[in-house]
């Protein structure tokens, strides 16, 4: 049946006594308005797919979510599609099959969870860059098992990557969580699967011998000898690296009388959210003193990044990486430092204890 489809046509459209009616609009070229017998109305593009030698048919969606005018222009749009050399129908299944995939989940979880809610959305970005979607990015992630996070985990786990073995596993287990969340799948394949990598946190802390290594560590260039002095303020305060790297100018307070010098970090940068005030004696004054000299007066950060595409501050990965590089020091030097000392993932800056979270 063909019709000059109206607003008022559609409206007063009634269904067909059994199986389904079809109405092409001749006013565009390749629209059809499909009526069933339960009354529900939806529209197609039909076309010849000259690649595969038959008519073809292109969903465009229901009526009246998609109204006659849009309909219209999806089909336009779809005809110069075909004109050009595609396949409307094959492109729509190539999205629906690309989307049950696991890098395309991934990218919805860091986009739709991970940036808005996690600090730590870059290191998910980084554990799925490197460890996660090279094995399993176009893999549907209705197929991933039990067995497959295990076999993935225990490869790093072989690696000595105890924890990195951990933080990715209870990554894949957040993006599994967020599927059941969205409503995509079931069942979370990380469910009740115990940490296989076994952790030694908060156990390694620079000697005294090493402490005074490193104190008296002449590195240079300045741009090292910039982060040798973040170590150095991580080791006298006690603060985290990333609230050291963060350091700005603002947050020094009275650092010109020696008797009242403090360093105030907002709420904003710490991980309880509530300022946090950490004197400035001596020692730790001086090395704040030595950071601004390093910079120009008009220079925000005390740690800035030497980055032509992204101002501010360093990331506090660099104080991980200066200590690997102190780390390699050490070993050179004839003190033995453990394995993990000198790996990429696993090392952090455990100079001393760090301070407690509440």
């Amino acid at each position: 049946m063909r019709s000059v489809l109206t607003d008022g046509f559609l409206r007063s459209a009634g269904s067909p006594a059994h199986g389904r009616t079809e109405i092409s609009d001749l006013r565009c070229p390749g629209l059809v308005l499909r009526i069933t017998a339960n009354g529900i109305k939806s529209w197609s593009y039909r076309y010849r797919d000259k690649a595969a030698g038959r008519i073809a048919r292109a969903t465009i969606g229901q009526y009246p979510a998609v109204g006659l005018a849009a309909a219209r222009a999806r089909a336009n749009a779809m005809r110069q599609e075909v004109a050009e050399g595609g396949s409307p129908a094959d492109r729509k299944r190539g999205s629906l099959a690309s989307a049950s995939l696991f890098g395309a989940l991934a990218a919805r979880y860091l986009a739709e969870h991970s940036r808005r809610h996690k600090r730590s959305h870059a290191a998910d970005e980084r554990n799925l860059r490197k460890h996660v979607l090279p094995r399993w990015q176009h893999r549907p992630y209705a197929s991933i098992k039990r067995a497959d996070v295990i076999e993935l985990v225990e490869g790093l786990v072989a690696q000595g990557k105890n924890t990195l073995a951990n933080r990715v596993q209870a990554l894949v287990s957040s993006i599994f969580s967020f599927a059941i969340d969205a409503v995509l799948i079931e069942h979370n394949p990380c469910a009740r699967l115990r940490k296989r990598g076994v952790e030694n946190v908060g156990r390694r802390v620079l000697s005294d011998a090493e402490i005074k290594l490193l104190w008296n560590d002449s590195t240079e260039p300045p741009r090292a000898r910039q982060l040798l002095l973040g170590l150095r303020l991580a080791l006298l305060t006690g603060a985290r690296v990333g609230e050291v790297t963060g350091l700005c100018r603002s947050e020094i307070d009275g650092i010109a009388d020696a008797a009242r010098a403090a360093w105030i970090i907002p709420g904003t940068r710490t991980k309880n959210g509530r300022d946090h005030l950490i004197p400035l004696p001596a020692l730790s004054r001086d090395v704040v003193l030595d950071l601004l000299g390093m910079i120009e007066p008009s220079e925000k950060y005390l740690f800035p990044t030497a980055s032509q595409r992204r101002r501010g501050p360093v990331q506090s990965t660099s104080l991980s990486r200066a200590m690997r590089y102190f780390g390699a020091r050490l070993h050179g030097d004839g003190i033995q430092a453990p394995a993990y000392l000198l790996d990429d993932e696993d090392w952090v800056v455990p100079l001393r204890s760090q301070r407690s979270s509440s």
